[in-house]
C-alpha cells in the first residue's frame, strides 16, 4: 500500500460566503495541488471539501497521513464523533441535527477506502504546506466574490 502525504486547507470570506479549499498531495518525489470552491458555503464545509477532494484524487487504496488545521474535521474522525453521528442518523449526542452531514458521509465512506492517520498542525503558522494549502482556498474564494 503507498504512503501518501495530504495537506488541505480551508477558507471562507463570511461564513456563510464565498470560499475555497486547497489540497497538496506528497507521494514520492511527485507533488499535486488541487483547489476548488463555492460561491455560497460555509469554513467547516470548505474544510471537509478539502479533505474529500484530496482523497477522492486517489486512485487506488493508501496508506495516507493527513494533516489539517481544522479541529472540526481532526476531533470529529479522531474521537468518532462522526460515526456516532452517522449511527444516530446524523443526530449529534445534544439531540441536534449534524451538519454538513452529507461531506461527512462521504469522507467516512473515503475512511473506510483508505488507512487515514490524522496530524492536526495550527494553521497560519511556520508549516510551508499548511501555509500553501490556505492561500490556494483563499484565492479560490476570492474568485466567488
Amino acid at each position: 500500500m503507498k504512503t501518501v502525504t495530504i495537506y488541505t486547507d480551508g477558507a471562507c470570506s463570511g461564513n456563510p460566503g464565498p470560499g475555497g479549499w486547497g489540497a497538496i498531495l506528497m507521494y514520492g518525489g511527485h507533488k499535486k495541488e488541487l483547489s476548488g470552491g463555492e460561491k455560497g458555503t460555509t469554513n467547516n464545509r470548505m474544510e471537509l471539501t478539502g479533505v474529500i477532494a484530496a482523497l477522492e484524487a486517489l486512485k487506488e487504496p493508501c496508506a495516507v497521513e493527513l494533516y489539517s488545521d481544522s479541529k472540526y474535521v481532526i476531533d470529529a474522525l479522531e474521537k468518532g464523533w462522526a460515526k456516532g453521528w452517522q449511527a444516530r442518523g446524523w443526530i449529534k449526542a445534544d439531540k441536534k441535527p449534524a451538519l454538513n452531514s452529507d461531506l461527512w458521509q462521504r469522507l467516512l465512506d473515503l475512511c473506510q477506502r483508505h488507512r487515514v492517520t490524522l496530524h492536526w498542525v495550527k494553521g497560519h503558522a511556520s508549516n510551508p504546506y499548511n501555509n500553501r494549502c490556505d492561500e490556494l482556498a483563499v484565492a479560490e474564494s476570492r474568485k466567488y466574490k
